[in-house]
This record gives C-alpha cells, sequence and structure tokens, in this order.
C-alpha cells in the first residue's frame, strides 16, 4: 500500500541495477543477506536486469512449491547477483515498510507490505488497521510530540496458526 510516493527515497545513482524491499532490514543497503520481498523494487533496463529476469521468471515457472520470491532469494543466494554483476541495494523497512517489520518513523514510511502474513483475508484485515493507523497520524498537528506505533498485525499473526500477540512479543 503507497501511502505517499516512494520514489524520492529511491537511489537516483544510475549505477544500481536493482532495488528491493526486504522482510527486515539489516542495516548494509548491499547485503545480500537480507530476506527480499518483490512486494516493491525498481529495476534499471539493461542487459544484466533483462538476463536476471529471464532467469528468474525461466525458474519461476519450473520450481513447483516455490513462490517466485523465494526464486529470486535462491537465485540470490546462489550468485546470480555477482556472475551478472548486478549491484543491487536492498531497502530500509524505515521508508519500505512491511508486516515483518514495522517502519518506525511515520514521517518517514513510503510503502508498507502486507508480509509475512499467510491469507489474502488476513492482509486485507491488517491492511485496513494500517491504513487506520495512517489516517490517525495524518490528522495529528505537525508539531505533536505523541510517539505513535503501528497497531499489532494481530490477522497476519493468527493467520500463521499463532495466538494473538500481546505487547512485548
Amino acid at each position: 500500500m503507497w501511502l505517499r510516493n516512494p520514489f524520492g527515497r529511491l537511489s537516483k545513482n544510475e549505477t544500481e541495477d536493482l532495488q528491493i524491499s526486504t522482510d527486515t532490514y539489516l542495516g548494509n543497503p548491499w547485503s545480500e543477506k537480507h530476506l527480499i520481498n518483490t512486494g516493491f523494487y525498481f529495476v534499471r533496463s539493461n542487459n544484466k536486469t533483462i538476463s536476471l529476469f529471464e532467469t528468474w521468471y525461466g525458474k519461476k515457472d519450473n520450481s513447483t512449491g516455490q513462490k517466485e520470491q523465494d526464486v529470486l532469494l535462491n537465485l540470490i543466494r546462489s550468485g546470480i547477483v555477482e556472475s551478472l554483476r548486478l549491484r543491487v541495494r536492498f531497502l530500509d523497512t524505515l521508508y519500505f515498510s512491511g508486516f515483518c517489520q514495522d517502519s518506525k518513523d511515520f514521517g518517514a514510511v513510503t510503502t508498507i507490505h502486507a508480509n509475512c502474513c499467510r491469507s489474502i483475508t488476513a492482509k486485507v484485515a491488517d491492511l485496513k488497521v494500517a491504513l487506520h493507523d495512517w489516517k490517525h497520524f495524518k490528522r495529528l498537528k505537525t508539531n505533536s510530540t505523541l510517539n505513535l506505533q503501528w497497531t499489532s498485525h494481530d490477522w497476519c499473526w493468527q493467520s500463521w496458526g499463532r495466538p494473538k500477540r500481546t505487547k512485548g512479543q
């Protein structure tokens, strides 16, 4: 869900081939240890990224039981970034948030992805809650000192068969 225009938060460096969101940001935008999230990515069209997508989609169609995100993650873990000499930036959840790791700053977040969630019903329910939180933030005065937090993503949490989370979990 786009809360504001995310393009201003993307790198304008033309040597970067792919910028992709993550489930949990590890602090280093170049670390291939990130768990990627294909909910948001920005790609520069060039021979390297065309080769990446041809490989990715070729494997995706022949990877029974794997989602496209899993296939791309496996390609990254197998060294495709290095072999194609791709420059990949892994995006900070401060700006490109998701249910796996909420942005800590309502003033900075641009997108929210309903990741770490098993069903469409749960995703929609928790996205509605996140939109409610966002609308509450937007109604506050600009100089408000309230320390807002996102409401727990209980629908998604429970979609994994887990009991409702309580504060501190």
